[in-house]
């Protein structure tokens, strides 16, 4: 299989954030759509994007957490969106292309994953529904906004984990063999594949697909687990904090340990690929890839989700062969398609 995973030498670095990527990147007139632009990633994506300039629509299902979340932020618009309610998709997505403007970054980066199974009303796995399908059905939706940009990029925020498992084809939905990093890893798989697909069909309309790993946010991760104990919401299963203290991803004290090296960042490093892959000029005339530290990731074709470094585990993030086969890509897509119209 032939490939475009091959670094571009774009000279920054694992240590790179979000506002040293769009150092002198005018944003000016840019339109941003983000899904779950008010937290973790999502909210230094949107705040590195508003100082460079753009204006940005972050869609959040508590559009009034999100409000108080950017509040203070300039050019900044929050809209309800839902994920795994379709209705709510097709609505958000009307609502902006009946504004008229046209969209010049869809970011797809709203994810989580569940210790259970769980289902949407449609009787779908709910990582594999809100990870994926969600924002493949809110990107159709987008589509004439995206067209009118005359040059336009989607931007798939996946992970590392696409490394766990590929697309289980006659299953889905886990009906058998639940675990939950599984159905994290086929969604963040899904990921790839989509915005591959996406740049194959519509390059030809200015519209460009990148997938990305972001790093290892356990800041993001603990302010997850907050908010979800906030809420009364288990968490049972999702994080266990001796193991992340095992993986050294933790101190003993429960604070984040800083080793872009070793892929563990501060929010604002791991926003710096999302940018990237949303205004970095260096990927004019590239897409459908997937992207690392601000460049373009090489594949990586051991079987292995992680090495050892120093006596450290480290999460490979590379490119596996998987996710970026084209045969699979254009699998997943008519898949997609006739789960939205079941």
């Amino acid at each position: 299989m032939t490939h475009r995973q091959h670094p571009i030498g774009t000279g920054f670095t694992a240590a790179s954030t979000a506002d040293e990527v769009l150092k002198g990147i005018d944003l000016s007139g840019t339109n941003v759509v983000i899904t779950g632009g008010h937290a973790g990633l999502g909210l230094e994506t949107t705040r590195a994007l508003s100082r460079a300039g753009a204006s940005v629509i972050a869609g959040a299902r508590g559009p009034g957490r999100a409000a108080a979340a950017l509040a203070g932020l300039e050019r900044v618009e929050i809209d309800r969106l839902d994920l795994l309610d379709p209705a709510s998709i097709d609505a958000f997505a009307a609502r902006f292309v009946d504004s008229g403007r046209p969209l010049h970054v869809l970011i797809n980066n709203a994810g989580g994953s569940t210790a259970g199974r769980v289902l949407d009303a449609r009787g779908y796995e709910s990582a594999f529904a809100a990870n994926h399908l969600g924002h493949f059905q809110l990107t159709l939706g987008l589509l004439p906004g995206l067209r009118a940009a005359h040059g336009a990029r989607v931007v798939n925020v996946s992970s590392g984990a696409h490394r766990i498992c590929d697309i289980r084809w006659d299953d889905p939905h886990f009906a058998t063999g639940f675990e939950g990093h599984l159905a994290y890893g086929q969604s963040k798989t899904a990921n790839v594949l989509f915005a591959v697909e996406l740049d194959r069909r519509w390059s030809g309309d200015g519209i460009r697909g990148y997938a990305l790993h972001p790093g290892v946010v356990v800041a993001t991760t603990l302010t997850h687990l907050a908010s979800a104990q906030d809420d009364g919401r288990s968490v049972q299963g999702l994080f266990d904090m001796d193991q992340l203290r095992a993986q050294r991803l933790i101190d003993d004290a429960g604070r984040p340990i800083i080793d872009p090296d070793r892929e563990k960042k501060t929010p604002e490093q791991g926003a710096a690929t999302i940018v990237f892959a949303a205004a970095g000029p260096q990927l004019a005339g590239i897409g459908g890839v997937y992207l690392k530290n601000s460049d373009v990731a090489p594949l990586n074709d051991t079987p292995s989700v992680t090495t050892m470094v120093g006596g450290e585990p480290v999460v490979v993030t590379e490119v596996a062969p998987h996710p970026i086969d084209p045969a699979s890509a254009r699998r997943l897509w008519e898949l997609s398609e006739r789960l939205l119209k079941a």
